[in-house]
């Protein structure tokens, strides 16, 4: 059975009419977690937001609890991946942008504000646009903030001190949006189509994701730096089989991934008004030359 037609949905009650984003999140057996990023929305958002849930498997009472608090949500049997989840829950959706949230993220006061401001900003539809991330490790990310450890599961976390850390935050807007919180417009996810399901279940699905969007058109890829949201890194990467989505990256767009982030994109580099734009020097032809690399197995 192919994971789309194994995905079952319940829409639980009539759309807000003045929900302003649609919030997806898929979960996997992470229930503590889930409650805890569900209570940062309803606590810290400035809007009110639609938030749809895609249940991988659901064994440890997440479905129960979803069902029990009338969440319209996506169900499948056994884990589907990312790239499913997210489409069949943007199909559920009903407001104009589609903000996509992982299940270990406790979102900051405001932090939906921050978001809508530059989107007002734009007026276009023309952008991908992040919150920004506090860890509490160091993993060498320029687009993180870390480490600031507020705590590393939800049984420690300290709440007030993570609130008092994002009202005294002053953080730049930075370049190369391209994971989650990340904010588009429907219009744009409908004619690129998602996220693709040849990522399945996930792993490089997001620069794919950011590349499909540069090929569209849109060159505004800006991490939002009053934004933020904490990140557990409750990973369940761990219990998947990875699909080798550097192959797949390589072989679909004919340059490495690392070369998007990095060239293209300038991820983690303090945002100006300059324009991002596609690089044809040595960096592109020794980014295609380590694809075909890739491709062929010898890198």
């Amino acid at each position: 059975m192919l994971a789309a037609d194994s995905i079952r949905s319940h829409v639980a009650k009539a759309p807000d009419s003045n929900a302003l984003f649609s919030i997806l999140i898929p979960t996997w057996n992470n229930l503590p977690y889930l409650e805890f990023c569900i209570q940062s929305i309803l606590k810290n958002s400035r809007y009110v937001h639609e938030i749809l849930i895609h249940v991988n498997e659901g064994l440890d009472g997440t479905l129960d609890w979803v069902k029990a608090n009338e969440f319209t949500y996506t169900h499948s049997v056994e884990n589907v991946g990312v790239c499913h989840a997210l489409n069949s829950l943007a199909e559920l959706s009903h407001t104009n942008y589609i903000l996509y949230l992982n299940d270990d993220m406790y979102v900051g006061k405001d932090w939906d504000y921050y978001l809508y401001e530059e989107v007002k900003k734009r007026g276009d539809n023309l952008f991908y646009f992040s919150g920004t991330m506090v860890e509490y490790e160091d993993t060498g990310n320029k687009a993180v903030l870390s480490p600031f450890d507020f705590g590393r599961t939800v049984g420690d976390f300290n709440q007030k001190a993570f609130d008092e850390f994002v009202q005294q935050n002053t953080h730049a807007n930075w370049f190369g949006s391209c994971w989650p919180p990340s904010l588009v417009h429907k219009q744009l996810w409908d004619d690129i189509g998602g996220y693709d399901i040849q990522y399945t279940p996930g792993f490089y699905s997001d620069p794919d994701f950011a590349m499909s969007l540069w090929h569209y058109g849109v060159r505004d890829f800006r991490g939002i730096g009053k934004s933020l949201v904490y990140h557990f890194k409750c990973k369940s990467t761990g219990r998947v089989v990875r699909n080798d989505g550097r192959k797949t990256f390589a072989q679909k767009w004919g340059v490495t991934s690392s070369f998007l982030y990095k060239y293209v994109l300038k991820m983690g580099h303090k945002a100006t008004s300059q324009s991002l734009k596609y690089p044809t020097g040595i960096s592109f032809w020794i980014a295609k030359t380590k694809a075909k690399l890739i491709v062929w197995g010898l890198k």
